[in-house]
């Protein structure tokens, strides 16, 4: 039985027994980059939503409503973030989804703090949970939980000693260097090479041939989707011959569709993979993909994730009132027996941090190959 079957026969007969309720709505703002450096993943991150409220929908909604997803793009740019937040605020929401980047959760999470509204995000950035908000939940690891599991593989699998590091210079990028810089020091692995980038970069020439002078034992690259497959590609061109050690940004689908034959042997850690062996996740990818024409990312896999933990969050606290919600999402476990459309069980705890099981991986012949799953932390 499909998710979305699943989600329709849990919710039928709530659905028969109140039509009335049934056909209200509940409008859910949006705020996401569908446009500019973050496309991609606020792209994905929209379509896996709508795709997750078309379940829930058929389902009977939320408590008796329907859910309505209104999008407005950040163009990726956090003081348009803030200002779409802001009138997201006036409308008084129950919620807000987004954004991706953790530029722009980091300008707006003062905001849904203030407002008291949970604010379900896909940013990464280490600093983004441990800034005291009661009200922002990741639906992706942090990346001071994701770090150290990226820092063993060094240690453990690639047999590192020294390790070249490019990263963007943004949030997210400045935020994975800072957290793997501090993994590296107990392990016995020294950074010979830091390599800042820009977000758009087009041209990693002289990037390579940094990386290629430092000659270190690996290579982390921590960028954004678009430029990991340009600098897999200029790597390849030049003939970089030492492992490329990332995570979920380097594997994911868009890097491969782009880079293509360049990325096959890069590495890593993915925290959240539509290659994922797991029955419920590949059942996802396959609607995903019939519905939009492409093939989802990790971040499709988010947006979905957002919905779930709405419904979910609603029915536990029992009303849709946005500090309820809040509260019951705190210390909250969802497991697919119980909510399928969870895919892959998942808690949260009280700063929003989430945890779960997730996995190493490499890119062979064009495809994410998944070569190891690690537990939990808790």
């Amino acid at each position: 039985m499909t998710v979305k079957s699943v989600f329709f026969a849990a919710g039928l007969a709530f659905g028969l027994a109140a039509p009335a309720f049934a056909q209200d709505t509940l409008k859910i703002p949006g705020v996401l980059e569908l446009s500019g450096a973050g496309a991609i993943s606020g792209t994905n991150f929209r379509d896996g939503a709508l795709l997750a409220i078309e379940d829930i929908n058929a389902a009977g909604g939320v408590l008796g409503k329907k859910l309505v997803l209104e999008t407005v793009d950040t163009a990726s740019d956090p003081g348009k973030a803030r200002a779409a937040i802001q009138r997201a605020l006036d409308d008084k929401p129950v919620v807000i989804f987004g954004p991706v980047f953790s530029g722009s959760v980091n300008a707006t999470l003062p905001m849904t703090n203030e407002a008291q509204v949970p604010q379900i995000i896909g940013g990464e950035a280490a600093n983004i949970t441990s800034q005291g908000s009661k009200y922002i939940f990741r639906t992706s690891f942090g990346q001071n939980v994701s770090m150290p599991k990226i820092a063993n593989y060094l240690r453990d699998g690639v047999k590192a000693k020294t390790l070249a590091i490019v990263y963007v210079n943004n949030d997210f990028g400045k935020g994975g260097r800072n957290a793997i810089l501090k993994e590296l020091d107990s392990r016995g692995i020294k950074a010979v090479a830091d390599i800042s980038v820009e977000s758009g970069q087009a041209d990693f020439a002289a990037d390579v041939v940094k990386v290629k002078a430092a000659n270190a034992d690996a290579v982390f690259v921590y960028v954004n989707e678009e430029e990991s497959a340009r600098f897999l590609i200029e790597a390849k061109k030049q003939g970089l011959d030492k492992p490329l050690i990332g995570e979920t940004t380097l594997l994911g689908q868009k890097v491969i569709d782009l880079a293509k034959e360049a990325a096959n042997g890069a590495k890593g850690h993915v925290g959240l993979t539509i290659d994922a062996p797991v029955p419920a996740v590949a059942d996802f990818a396959k609607r995903f993909e019939a519905k939009y024409k492409y093939k989802s990312d990790h971040n499709g896999m988010k947006g979905y994730f957002a919905a779930v933990m709405l419904k979910t969050a609603a029915e536990k606290a029992g009303k849709l009132d946005p500090v309820a919600i809040a509260a019951a999402l705190h210390g909250l476990t969802i497991s697919p027996d119980k909510v399928p459309g969870i895919m892959i069980e998942a808690s949260w705890d009280d700063t929003g941090e989430i945890d779960r099981v997730s996995y190493l991986a490499e890119i062979k012949d064009g495809k994410q190959v998944i070569t190891q799953t690690l537990p939990k932390l808790k």
